[in-house]
């Protein structure tokens, strides 16, 4: 059987958080694809597609969620945890097949967004970072925590990038940008700890935050009609 350290209280909401998750992500590859058919600089072609991946992991993790905390078929809630039978190999393979697809994306989409800053990058170094995602993404399926570890190291490292980049331009998007990865690693350390369901709850809630303020951005594009990629153009 498969255990998911989720609070019956808090099922709905969990899925709700994703869902909003994968809609704020979508808004920015939709974003960015724009600015770049506007201005033709790669960097914000790969930044949407590093939002992309992340999204497609967060999809990934919906539909198996409404697997698992919806079908009655073959899930029953016992006190603060989700216990879901394995009655069929289908079913066992799409649980784990959801979870490592959501694992994998996510971290192809976070190297992504580490990367394309730099300059060109060589075939051996496509390869090498491709070996260790697999490798996380499969060792997350037994041990969770390897894959938050993975998670919160290449954030701050994308962290940091944009704080280089925020002394340069001093762009107040950019900044807010700063605070939500921020949330975002917070809310990955929470999930380490998260043995109790008490604290998976609070870690999603931090994950919410930090969308939250991502949609901010978005809003904030929206209402002064400006491009939160300008300073990506080349001078």
């Amino acid at each position: 059987m498969k255990i998911i350290l989720t609070p019956d209280w808090f099922t709905q909401f969990d899925v709700s958080i994703e869902i909003f998750s994968f809609i704020i992500l979508a808004l920015f590859f939709a974003f960015s694809l724009k600015s770049y058919r506007l201005n033709k600089n790669k960097k914000c072609l790969y930044l949407g597609i590093a939002f992309l991946l992340i999204a497609i992991g967060e999809l990934a993790t919906i539909l198996t969620k409404f697997i698992l905390f919806y079908d009655t078929t073959f899930t029953q809630n016992i006190g603060r945890m989700i216990v879901t039978y394995n009655i069929t190999q289908s079913v066992d393979i799409f649980y784990k097949t959801g979870f490592f697809l959501h694992k994998l994306f996510t971290l192809a989409g976070l190297y992504i967004l580490y990367k394309f800053p730099m300059k060109k990058l060589s075939s051996g170094d496509v390869l090498l970072a491709f070996f260790f995602l697999i490798i996380s993404a499969l060792a997350g399926q037994q041990i969770f925590h390897i894959f938050h570890i993975a998670v919160i190291i290449l954030l701050v490292l994308i962290i940091n990038n944009f704080y280089i980049t925020y002394q340069k331009s001093r762009l107040e998007n950019t900044k807010i940008l700063i605070i939500s990865l921020s949330i975002l690693t917070l809310s990955h350390i929470m999930f380490m700890l998260s043995l109790k369901g008490i604290m998976y709850a609070l870690a999603q809630i931090m994950q919410l935050v930090s969308y939250v303020i991502l949609l901010i951005i978005i809003i904030k594009i929206l209402k002064n009609e400006k491009n939160i990629f300008k300073y990506y153009r080349r001078k």
